[in-house]
């Protein structure tokens, strides 16, 4: 006898977990799309530093690339925050006390 499930039935499948790219593939794709970006945060990270900040914080870089480029900034999610600077201190490692990240709850 054969068992019979309702995974197959019209409007009873759950939506599939990985339907929608994560944050961090959207992350990748925007970054790939948007290289000016990451150079551009480089840039005021360097002007931040060279003008005396003893901290910069990337919500503030974000709206300053808002404020600089708005147009230019279509799709700049606060979501990315946290990814850019991971990039930044990955790239730039003598920035470490100047950039503060949180530890990742999801890999």
């Amino acid at each position: 006898m054969s068992l019979i499930t309702q995974d197959g039935l019209p409007g009873l499948a759950l939506p599939r977990q990985d339907a929608r790219p994560t944050i961090t593939e959207q992350f990748h794709a925007f970054d790939t799309q948007h290289p000016w970006v990451y150079r551009a945060l480089v840039r005021l990270v360097e002007q931040r530093l060279a003008a005396g900040a003893k901290r910069v914080g990337m919500k503030a870089l974000f709206e300053a690339l808002r404020w600089r480029h708005p147009h230019g900034a279509k799709g700049l999610n606060n979501n990315y925050t946290a990814l850019y600077a991971r990039r930044l201190l990955a790239e730039h490692p003598q920035w470490a006390s100047v950039i503060e990240v949180r530890r990742r709850r999801s890999p």
